[in-house]
């Protein structure tokens, strides 16, 4: 799998790409990143990437051109399954569902606003719009780490065992069930008595009960039907 980030701050994603499960899996050659900067595409001897908002307003707008030519520069020669997506508060939430559909495509285009935001028609550009959140950030650098990070630990190999995201939170619209280790007691709180039995079929029996009663009490939306 490639991916591709366009940003206006690449030295961003040094640190948190060169460690642990990212680390390895560019290393096995599961996922190829690549980081581009889009001020390489940017207007005239300065490499202006945006401009003042017509009408009026705070803050600078990216332009549409510098987008598109960034978008195009990364694009696949040849036909291949390829997703163009907006980083934007204003995308649809991102959710483990959404993060295994993208885990399937050969190349993502991961573009990140700044500043006030993009021009309208920057939309026009993308497939699809991602926010992983209700809140604001500085730009969609943070938001595309976690995107990325949520995408590549579902790439075949990548995790040591298989069973693992089976049994994480959001799989089966079910938060995870409670974890120990040791000590089996500490400070007068003990593990259950259903982990130290060896009896897989009780064990299986309690964690499922622990995740559904810890959803409904945390997450009940996640037990809602969904709509049709």
């Amino acid at each position: 799998m490639k991916i591709s980030i366009l940003s206006l701050f690449p030295e961003m994603f040094i640190g948190p790409f060169g460690h642990s499960i990212l680390k390895r899996a560019k290393e096995k050659n599961a996922v190829t990143i690549n980081i581009v900067n889009i001020r390489d595409f940017g207007i005239g001897k300065h490499k202006t990437v945006d401009d003042k908002p017509y009408g009026g307003g705070a803050g600078m707008v990216l332009r549409v051109d510098v987008i598109d030519k960034a978008v195009q520069s990364v694009r696949c020669n040849k036909e291949c399954q390829e997703q163009v997506i907006l980083l934007d508060p204003q995308g649809k939430p991102f959710i483990q569902t959404t993060a295994r559909k993208f885990s399937k495509k050969e190349h993502l285009i991961l573009v990140c606003g700044h500043y006030e935001g993009v021009d309208e028609r920057v939309r026009g550009l993308v497939d699809l719009e991602i926010s992983i959140g209700d809140y604001i950030l500085t730009g969609g650098e943070l938001a595309a780490m976690v995107v990325t990070d949520a995408i590549v630990r579902l790439l075949p190999g990548v995790l040591g065992k298989k069973e693992s995201e089976k049994i994480e939170s959001f799989e089966k619209k079910l938060l995870e069930y409670p974890q120990y280790t040791r000590p089996q007691a500490y400070k007068n709180i003990s593990v259950p008595k259903e982990l130290l039995l060896g009896n897989h079929k009780a064990i299986a029996s309690w964690r499922d009960k622990q995740a559904r009663a810890r959803t409904k009490i945390r997450r009940p939306d996640l037990l809602r039907p969904s709509p049709s």
